[in-house]
């Protein structure tokens, strides 16, 4: 995006923000309505996962881990939210087709409502995470504040890969049926249960394609080893974010008029 059109969507968004604002609280309201525990729904159900997830795995891949509690949380609350967003992010048109129908506003803006609304989730998990990390022994220091920049970078690619897929399912509804599947297989190859130590330089590299993982590996490396990750690896991030939310960007401005037809 150009910097014309970064200050055309900021301009929007602000004329727009009192709407932006009902959306995210809808949704909220919508995904707790008629639970007992609410929002506490979003710091039991990670942690339920992960107690699962540990009972299942700590004797298969854990036995030899260090700090494999940090290690598997790592993982899961990095997926669970892209997971969140990204699927709330392709039904974000299709559930909204009502409002866009009566009313002309960026379509954007019901996307961008949803991610916030996984990006509160994910933030309370991210407590909890810490939570964890000092029952577990964790040194605490300012690398820790590294962590910023992969949320960030998770951020826009949950972005950018909601846009791409909310236009797909727009005009292809089967596309939420084979992303479930793509999903299943995302979260088995990200490492996120097991080590990749066994594995080949080169196999060990081809682990790197996934931007997921490469994530995961970010948190992990400054949690759990206390470092930073190289100058490189921090482009890698910032390149898969880049390249998705670019995609999702230019699908979004060429495919726009034509949602109207399809919702």
């Amino acid at each position: 995006m150009t910097a014309l059109n970064i200050g055309r969507t900021v301009n929007t968004l602000n004329k727009n923000m009192f709407l932006f604002g009902q959306l995210v609280k809808r949704d909220f309201q919508k995904k707790y309505k008629r639970t007992a525990l609410g929002m506490v729904w979003s710091v039991l159900s990670p942690l339920l996962t992960l107690l699962v997830m540990k009972l299942v795995f700590t004797n298969f891949f854990g036995r030899h881990t260090p700090h494999y509690t940090i290690y598997l949380l790592s993982g899961n609350i990095v997926m669970s939210y892209y997971r969140e967003a990204t699927k709330q992010g392709m039904s974000s048109l299709i559930s909204n087709r009502k409002i866009i129908e009566k009313i002309n506003i960026p379509k954007y803006l019901f996307l961008f409502s949803k991610n916030v609304s996984a990006l509160v989730n994910f933030a309370l998990t991210i407590v909890v995470y810490f939570v964890f990390c000092i029952f577990d022994h964790i040194h605490f220091g300012f690398h820790m504040l590294a962590l910023i920049y992969p949320i960030l970078c998770l951020v826009m690619l949950n972005l950018g890969v909601g846009m791409i897929l909310s236009a797909l399912y727009v005009f292809f509804r089967d596309i939420q049926y084979l992303y479930d599947v793509f999903l299943m297989l995302l979260q088995y190859v990200s490492a996120i249960f097991y080590t990749i130590d066994k594995f080949s330089p080169s196999m060990q590299r081809m682990f790197l394609i996934n931007p997921v993982y490469d994530i995961i590996k970010y948190f992990r490396v400054v949690v759990i080893n206390g470092n930073i990750p190289s100058p490189a690896f921090h482009l890698l991030l910032f390149g898969y974010a880049s390249i998705f939310f670019i995609i999702g960007c230019v699908i979004y401005k060429k495919y726009n008029h034509q949602f109207i037809y399809y919702l």
